[in-house]
Order: C-alpha cells, then sequence, then structure tokens
C-alpha cells in the first residue's frame, strides 16, 4: 500500500521508505541490516539468482514486478559474480515458500542473508513500479524501525549513481585465466585470445566467449593499454557493471583508445558498450527508470530482425553526440534509444543489451561469434 506516513504499522515489521517520503509497508526477509540504494524496478520473470548476484546491480535496491519471487530456491550454479556484492536488497509482492525445484539445495531466505541482502515482502509491486515510472529512479532505504525521520536524513545524504564511479568497487584486483564454458558443456579448444577488462562482469559472459572458442585472461578496470597490448591479444571486451559511465570514463577512455588505435577487435556489452561510445567521443545520460527485464524488443537495424533481449541499465548513449564514423546498429523498440554501435571500418563494436542472457533468451548469442570472427578475419 502506498503511503506517506511516518509510523510503522503494527502488522508489518519493515518498511521501504523512498527519497521523497514516500513509504511501502511489508514483512522483512533475507538479512536484516537496514540497506540503501537506488530503487528501480525488473520484469524478469526468471533468473532472479542470476539478477540479484549481477554486479551491474550495486548499490541498488530491486523491485520484482512477477509476484512469486525465491519460490525454486537457490543453487551454487546460477550466480553471476566471483567476489562482488551485487544488489543491495530487494521488493517482492508475496511470501518466499519452502523451495520446489531440483537444482535447490538451499533456502532463498539464508541464501539472501548469507550475502547480506535484505528483502521486504508484502508490497504492492504493481503500485510502486507505477510510481517509479512516474517519478523515476530516486534512492530508497529498507528498515524495520518506525523513525522515517532519520531514513530520510540518510537518504537526504546519499549521493546520486550520477556522477559515481562503483566498477572498482567491484571488479577484480588482479589479471586471472578463465577456462569455464557454458553450463554442461566441455570448452573447445581456444581458436583466439581475449583480453577482458572487467568493470563489474558477469560470469555467463566469460562462458560464452569460452564456448565460442576463446582463450580468455581478465584483467582490472585500470589495467593499462600498454599492459594489455603486451599480453598480445586477438581481440578485446569492455564488460559490464554498474556505476554512471561517465565516471568510469576518466580512467577507461584513454585506455579504449589506446586499444583502437593499434588496430585490434573490441567488443563492448552495457557499460563497455557505453564506454566505448564515450571513447569515440559521444556522451551518455541517465535515464527516467532504465531498461531492466528479460523481454525488451531491440531491432537489428542491418537485418531488421527483432531480438527479444536481457537488459539492465540505468544509463544511455546520447545518439545526437556520436560521431560520424559510428554506425547505429540496433535500436530498443520500447525507447527508440540506441542498444548497438559500431565503427565504420573497423572492428569495434558494442551493445546496449546482454547477449549472453542470464536470465533471458538467446536471441543474440550470436554477437560472440560475430566478434570471433572479426578476430579471424
Amino acid at each position: 500500500m502506498l503511503e506517506n506516513t511516518h509510523s510503522l504499522p503494527p502488522s508489518t515489521d519493515a518498511a521501504l521508505v523512498l527519497a521523497d517520503g514516500t513509504v511501502f509497508y511489508g514483512y522483512s526477509f533475507g538479512a536484516k541490516q537496514t540497506v540503501f540504494g537506488e530503487i528501480c524496478f525488473n520484469t524478469a520473470m526468471t533468473g532472479y539468482q542470476e539478477v540479484l548476484t549481477d554486479p551491474s546491480y550495486n548499490s541498488q535496491i530491486i523491485t520484482f514486478t512477477f509476484p512469486h519471487i525465491g519460490n525454486a530456491g537457490c543453487n551454487a550454479e546460477d550466480v553471476e559474480t566471483r567476489i562482488a556484492q551485487g544488489a543491495s536488497g530487494l521488493v517482492v509482492r508475496e511470501a518466499v515458500t519452502t523451495p520446489s525445484n531440483f537444482r535447490s539445495h538451499q533456502h532463498f531466505n539464508d541464501w539472501l542473508a548469507e550475502r547480506h541482502i535484505r528483502g521486504i515482502y508484502g508490497v504492492d509491486t504493481r503500485a510502486l513500479t507505477r510510481y517509479i515510472r512516474k517519478n523515476g529512479a530516486m534512492n530508497a532505504a529498507i528498515v524495520d524501525s518506525a523513525d522515517m525521520e532519520t531514513t530520510l536524513q540518510q537518504l537526504a545524504a546519499l549521493p546520486s549513481l550520477k556522477g559515481m564511479e562503483l566498477a572498482e568497487r567491484v571488479a577484480t584486483t588482479e589479471i586471472y585465466q578463465w577456462n569455464e564454458a557454458l553450463w554442461q558443456q566441455p570448452a573447445p579448444l581456444p581458436r583466439k585470445k581475449v583480453i577482458a577488462i572487467d568493470y563489474g562482469e558477469k560470469l555467463n559472459i566469460l562462458r560464452n566467449l569460452v564456448s565460442s572458442g576463446c582463450e580468455v585472461t581478465v584483467v582490472p578496470a585500470r589495467t593499462s593499454s600498454e599492459a594489455i597490448l603486451a599480453l598480445k591479444p586477438d581481440g578485446v571486451f569492455l564488460s559490464n557493471g554498474p556505476g554512471d559511465p561517465a565516471a568510469t570514463g576518466q580512467y577507461a577512455v584513454p585506455v579504449i583508445q589506446g586499444l583502437m588505435k593499434a588496430g585490434i577487435p573490441v567488443f563492448g556489452i552495457c557499460l563497455g558498450h557505453q564506454l566505448l561510445a564515450l571513447a569515440l567521443g559521444g556522451k551518455t545520460e541517465k535515464m527516467q527508470q532504465g531498461h531492466r527485464g528479460a523481454n525488451h524488443p531491440v531491432k537489428n537495424l542491418a537485418t531488421g530482425a527483432v531480438e527479444i533481449t536481457s537488459q539492465n541499465h540505468g544509463f544511455v548513449v546520447v545518439e545526437d553526440s556520436l560521431p560520424e564514423t559510428v554506425e547505429v546498429t540496433h535500436r530498443s523498440l520500447f525507447d527508440g534509444s540506441v542498444e548497438g554501435i559500431k565503427v565504420k571500418g573497423k572492428p569495434v563494436f558494442g551493445v546496449q543489451y546482454h547477449p549472453e542472457s542470464s536470465p533471458g533468451p538467446h536471441d543474440s548469442l550470436y554477437l560472440f561469434e560475430q566478434f570471433v570472427s572479426l578476430m579471424e578475419a
């Protein structure tokens, strides 16, 4: 129920407090501590484990529009990060029931508590989603205290994601090899050597690169172009990640420009796509509500085909800022925004959405083979 009072009703034990003073009441599960983050919503019907462990959700609280979240339990395979924290919290409609899935080995509530992720259920998520769509993304907190004035003061002091650099918070600090292919698939013999720059990468991206015949070496976000080129890669991958691309671009853009100058193929996904656009002279801006879900239609402008895609981003490339040397290759059929770019005459491209899915459809897996083909050309 949508409220604007500052007292916790006796029938509930938790509250979702938005920065503008709006309060949604419900019941606590998962971790017990107060959590803060930018409130957003995700329309995926499956894959809550992958969503919650996606490093791109760092410093965010996710509202799941699908009402039944967590009932399939959790397992060790569907985690999308090695070390990083994904989402801070989640908001759901229905209480979590006993797990019922042959792959489950842990109750969702226990899994959340281990990862310090707090949840609140019993919230009218339809009303909350409409509120976010109308008023835009804002900071929020999940609390169990009736002292809402203190919470509002804390929210007022919390910085916006606009201007915030978060990639280093979730990225690796050391170079490592990744050899694991897609689930229950053997890794093929590698055809090409890829350096993946970690800005907060999802593991299923690395698995897709391996399954496409790549030998993958992952490097920290601040690795220089000289250090990367010294590893003699056939191509460089720019990963997804959290935060404002303009903030991460302060150190990432010169690196990407150095790699493009060397003439090797470059492929970026999500934040990597945005950083690529910045390196090419474009700009990015924060969106009203972002794109988050597994059912977003994107048109491939070269083929005319429509791909149903998995997405998670709150910033977007400004099309009018792109130079003439850059071609828009994919476009959102929801709002017309840029979903893919390539550099004319060079083996450099990026997409805003997530072709590895996890969760989501597999319409866009061809992009990994496209990257390998550019390295082989």
